[in-house]
């Protein structure tokens, strides 16, 4: 750091992805509130109990006073303490959390504010940390409306019966003449999440199998718009979790 100017700012952040670099440092990627997605060297972590790498965990929310420098593309920290957590040894809150951390990280790649999409995936980490009931359901949630921040929400309005277009995003009365799509039933759970509040996500009772095979049709749908989706690890633990 010595003879490197550096600006300073205070923001949040989310944790996405941690690599570690060298003996006793990190690279974290961090979808922050005022600069988008920015990267940090981390130095020193894991150095004694308590350390700096237990912050750095998926999902983590952060609050921080970062430094930037016109020098190097990697941001530090002056200050760095939790936000808010979830629950320590809960698996299910654990592997849905590495999954909506992979998520962002594939899909957002922007360096500028996004305040919609902050806020959203903060919420959602305050809702999967307090919620009961429904946790089972919880990624499909989040993957149904994030949906709607990446501009692939559905556009139109949902009729008994209907199937659903992935291509054009479109609820529709005749099947269409290709495979991006979703039939019946699971265009009619697409309605279901789509008005569905998170604090009433038991309300949608649904079988392990019935579990897998909507979450299969929405990274369908994702996939048809973002090939990104499909480096997303994570899924196969989630599918032995839920």
């Amino acid at each position: 750091m010595a003879g490197t100017a550096y600006k300073t700012y205070k923001g949040r952040g989310i944790v996405l992805h941690a690599l570690k670099y060298g003996d006793s440092s990190l690279i974290v990627h961090l979808l922050t509130d005022v600069r988008g997605r920015q990267s940090f060297m981390v130095q020193g972590v894991g150095r004694g109990k308590g350390g700096k790498l237990a912050l750095f965990q998926p999902m983590f929310a952060l609050e921080f006073e970062g430094m930037e420098s016109s020098r190097t593309e990697l941001h530090r920290f002056r200050e760095v303490r939790r936000g808010m957590s979830l629950p320590p040894f809960d698996v299910r809150r654990s592997t849905i959390a590495l999954f909506m951390a992979e998520v962002l990280y594939r899909l957002v790649k922007e360096s500028e504010p996004n305040e919609p999409l902050f806020e959203f995936a903060w919420g959602s980490i305050a809702a999967l940390d307090t919620m009961q009931e429904g946790i089972s359901n919880f990624h499909l949630w989040f993957l149904v409306h994030l949906s709607r921040l990446l501009g692939y929400f559905p556009g139109n309005e949902y009729r008994e019966g209907a199937w659903f277009d992935a291509r054009e995003g479109l609820y529709t009365e005749r099947k269409p003449h290709h495979t991006h799509v979703l039939p019946p039933t699971q265009a009619r759970l697409l309605h279901d999440f789509v008005d569905c509040d998170v604090r009433y996500l038991a309300e949608i009772p649904l079988h392990r199998s019935e579990r897998v095979a909507f979450l299969e049709a929405l990274l369908m749908y994702y996939g048809y718009h973002l090939d990104a989706i499909q480096a997303v690890q994570s899924v196969r633990v989630l599918k032995e979790v839920f």
